[in-house]
């Protein structure tokens, strides 16, 4: 049994966050999210909306234009990382749990960063926002190291 003051990331609570299934929740969620985004895009192109289509909100443009695309990708990610997972059972705990953390991270940091920084921008610059994706890209790499170093560890027989 759980304590009630037990922290969130002792050994015994990693131990039993079940990731495959975190993960592909995150991934379907950020799928729909990003797809409908996409959709949106699309009908802002439709209907000739010029605070989206003017020469001079290029930049709101390209930084949706990022978001719709990373936060896609970074879904999808999510499905690989679940699939992970679920078929290296030897990936240590905490390497498991820091990764996964990571992930997450970085799938909310970067097509968030993009997202944000499309809304107010400065004289073709994007809007502070932007801070957030190398935060994310950071976190990305690291989650993506920690998995291929899972993958790529044998385990003695």
């Amino acid at each position: 049994m759980k304590k009630a003051n037990a922290p969130e990331s002792s050994p015994a609570t990693i131990a039993t966050v079940n990731y495959p299934q975190r993960h592909l929740r995150l991934g379907w969620w950020a799928l729909l999210v990003f797809l409908t985004l996409g959709i949106a895009l699309e009908a802002f192109h439709g209907f000739k909306l010029g605070w989206y289509l003017d020469v001079s909100n290029e930049t709101r443009r390209l930084m949706w234009t990022l978001a719709h695309a990373h936060g896609t990708l970074l879904g999808l990610l999510n499905f690989a990382f679940s699939l992970t997972a679920y078929l290296v059972p030897t990936w240590p705990a905490r390497s498991r749990s820091l990764a996964s953390n990571c992930l997450f991270a970085a799938t909310l940091l970067i097509p968030g960063g993009f997202f944000l920084g499309g809304v107010v921008c400065y004289a073709g610059d994007p809007g502070l926002g932007i801070l957030l994706v190398p935060l994310g890209a950071a976190s990305l790499f690291v989650a993506g190291f920690l998995a291929a170093r899972a993958v790529s560890i044998r385990k003695a027989r």
